[in-house]
């Protein structure tokens, strides 16, 4: 059992956390605050530099009421929380016909017709097909956790590989450039953390988009001239109204599969992990009851919340729990918090691998919903049922260690030592 454990001070104090990186890293912390604003104060402003102001959005039913109206509130110009420096930069780079627009960035009806180019990779019919090969990789990492122990740092010699090769394997990338999409990736997210980031300037952590789409657009070129059976193909020959996708969009959809396509299950995966080892009870009943596995998974990503927010921003004057928010404001949408509010979760801070019903909105909400959630939930699925029945004992070889983000982020660092079967 695990408790939100430290005190906050005041509300200003606790609502500036969603402007300290660090604060991710830091769980205690994190948490005491979110429950504080929640129970005092659920939508605070917060005017922190280098940010621009915004309204913090704490509680579940408030974000679900915000993801269903995105009329009002939309993606547009603020998709997620970055510097007014980067915001500026990015509406720029936009302007001029080059930047990152993902699906996260674009609003209905846009949105919708871009998104439809990749749907048909992750339905179920698809993922049915895709299942007997993550089951095989799924037995190859945890094999090579075997081979390793008995330690391991888990998050990089084994939970980054795994959704890793799902993903790009999917996206029909060679095997040899995996690395590469790696590396980019942790750049693109890490910005915040000193470990990840590229550099210290804006200038040195755009140069890693500008990596990303110089990958990508080679790689479109490639797939226009030769198709082949692979979600990298339909990208790249996908049509909106007719039209093939813009140069931007292309490789933006590009950017968003192949890295939080697996990113973000690596920090459930390993937080998942984690929070079995730090309740042992629970990963004894898992044991027990394996059929619990598919609930456990759901508490695993609800525990971890891997996308710590987006943002949205008011089309007309609107209010939120009677806080007015003008046109043109914006909020942050702060599932965290939302993942952890007491009117929704019996005792929210227990990691429970039977918790039934979960309404945790790690995926998001509405027509945003994650387009892989359910790649992801098959993959860690598969990746629990492989390593359970095979571990006979596992604890911590050492402190785990958090990413310091605003955005995706878990845990960069997870030593464990084991004996597995």
């Amino acid at each position: 059992m695990t408790t939100s454990g430290a005190s906050t001070s005041t509300t200003d104090d606790a609502a500036n956390i969603f402007a300290d990186a660090t604060a991710y890293a830091d769980e205690p912390r994190l948490h005491a605050a979110m429950a504080h604003l929640r129970a005092n104060d659920p939508v605070p402003r917060v005017d922190h530099g280098p940010y621009r102001p915004f309204f913090a959005i704490t509680k579940h039913a408030d974000i679900m009421d915000i993801e269903r109206d995105n009329n009002l509130w939309l993606s547009e110009p603020r998709p997620v929380l970055t510097t007014a420096a980067a915001d500026d930069v990015a509406r720029a780079q936009l302007e001029s016909g080059a930047g990152l627009r993902t699906l996260i960035h674009m609003d209905d009806p846009h949105h919708r017709k871009v998104r439809a180019i990749g749907t048909d990779w992750f339905r179920p019919k698809a993922l049915r097909d895709l299942q007997s090969r993550v089951d095989e990789l799924a037995k190859r990492y945890v094999d090579r956790m075997r081979d390793i122990g008995p330690e391991c740092d888990f998050v990089e010699e084994v939970a980054v590989g795994f959704p890793l090769y799902v993903i790009l394997s999917l996206l029909g990338l060679p095997e040899e450039d995996f690395p590469r999409m790696h590396q980019l990736t942790q750049e693109l997210f890490g910005a915040d953390d000193v470990e990840y980031r590229r550099g210290a300037t804006l200038e040195e952590r755009m140069a890693t988009l500008l990596d990303f789409f110089a990958y990508f657009n080679t790689l479109t070129a490639s797939r226009r001239a030769h198709p082949t059976d692979d979600l990298a193909s339909a990208i790249a020959n996908g049509l909106v109204d007719g039209e093939p996708l813009s140069d931007v969009d292309t490789a933006s959809y590009y950017v968003i599969v192949a890295s939080a396509g697996h990113d973000t299950t690596k920090d459930a995966i390993s937080g998942g992990l984690r929070a079995l080892i730090e309740n042992p009870g629970e990963l004894d009943r898992l044991r027990r009851e394996p059929d619990l596995i598919g609930t456990a998974v759901e508490e695993m990503i609800r525990w971890t919340t891997p996308v710590k927010e987006f943002m949205r921003t008011a089309a007309e004057d609107t209010s939120v729990r009677g806080v007015p928010i003008a046109k043109g404001e914006s909020v942050y949408l702060a599932y965290t918090s939302a993942n952890r509010d007491e009117e929704v979760f019996d005792e929210p801070h227990t990691f429970d691998v039977g918790r039934f019903p979960n309404k945790h909105l790690s995926f998001g909400y509405g027509v945003h919903f994650c387009l892989g959630a359910a790649l992801a939930r098959m993959e860690m699925k598969s990746f629990f049922a492989e390593l359970i029945p095979r571990l006979d004992s596992i604890e911590l070889a050492g402190t785990p260690q958090l990413a310091a983000t605003v955005f995706v982020g878990g845990l960069k660092h997870l030593p464990i030592r084991y004996a597995l079967r």
